[in-house]
């Protein structure tokens, strides 16, 4: 396995999210409306769940499985895609639904900006019945995607899931994922959903939504009377780390010039997480993340390079 430069840890890490099919569209100024618009047009493997597991295998640190649901039409290629990242995966393919997707429009024009009009598919659709204990054997860290709490079937996964981590001891980490998706859940409805998880990494947006204050500090801050450890991430800002009510660090971004930014954020949760499998201090973890999202953004997809040759 291929390391950004961390050694092998105790215990693997369980991430449990979406497998997404991304269609990358990389367009220079507005679309232009009622015709044609050209573009750089790819076909990538996605999704924030595999994409965090993916960087945390890529980052190193210790074992990384993954649980997802995808459809018939792509399981294969996505189980080869993670396979050739290092990952493990686990997948449940759906017999109704297809395949999730996602449509990434980049602007190349506005440092890589991305818009992304989605298709969750078969992504949201894990039940309980797709949860086994065993899940958790040799489990240090329990790491679930925010998209599983905007479907119904997979809000009472992620609740049999936490019970269970719960039992084992195992702390649970959480990306909210989608500030859009948010508003439609309801701001009160997902802090109840997430009570007793041990970590929050908002983004800016997300965490502000969340508290209803526009500074990220004071956001940062308050969530953290709620869930011990957040990590708000800032983009080209960097990252803050708050405890108990308090910022305890920044931590600043590393130079990067953005070529796209879709994933940037999974690269960096899954960074961060593998990090803290060393056994590393979250302001330590806190600085590789920052790290791998900088170099997400200048590279096209979501995805790091393959750590394993295929066969």
């Amino acid at each position: 396995m291929v390391s950004g430069g961390r050694g092998e840890g105790a215990g693997a890490l369980l991430v449990v999210g979406d497998v997404i099919t991304d269609i990358v569209a990389r367009h220079r100024g507005p679309l232009a409306a009622r015709t044609d618009t050209v573009a750089a047009i790819r076909t990538l493997p996605g999704g924030a769940g595999a994409n965090v597991a993916c960087w945390a295998a890529h980052w190193g640190g210790g074992e990384v499985r993954l649980l997802g649901r995808v459809g018939a039409d792509a399981a294969a290629w996505h189980e080869r895609e993670l396979s050739l990242c290092g990952v493990r995966p686990r997948l449940v393919v759906d017999p109704e639904a297809p395949t999730g997707t996602v449509i990434c429009l980049v602007d190349t024009s506005a440092a890589g900006e991305r818009t992304l009009v989605t298709d969750s598919g078969a992504s949201l659709r894990l039940t309980p019945d797709d949860w086994s204990d065993a899940l958790l054997d040799g489990v240090t860290r329990l790491h679930l995607s925010g998209y599983l709490l905007f479907s119904a079937g997979s809000r009472a996964f992620v609740e049999v899931a936490l019970e269970a981590a719960r039992a084992r001891g195992v702390p649970v980490s959480l990306d909210p994922a989608s500030a859009g998706f948010l508003v439609e859940l309801g701001v009160d409805r997902f802090l109840t959903l997430v009570e007793g998880i041990d970590v929050l990494l908002p983004s800016r947006d997300e965490a502000c939504l969340l508290t209803g204050l526009p500074d990220a500090e004071d956001a940062a801050a308050k969530l953290s009377r709620h869930v011990p450890l957040v990590v708000t991430k800032l983009g080209a800002d960097g990252a803050l780390v708050a405890r108990s009510g308090t910022v305890s660090a920044r931590i600043p971004a590393v130079p990067a010039t953005p070529t796209d930014t879709t994933g940037a954020g999974d690269a960096f949760t899954g960074a961060f997480l593998a990090t803290l499998l060393t056994g590393a201090e979250p302001e330590d973890a806190t600085r590789e993340g920052c790290r791998a999202g900088a170099r997400a953004v200048e590279a096209v997809g979501a995805r790091p390079p393959a750590t394993r040759p295929p066969g």
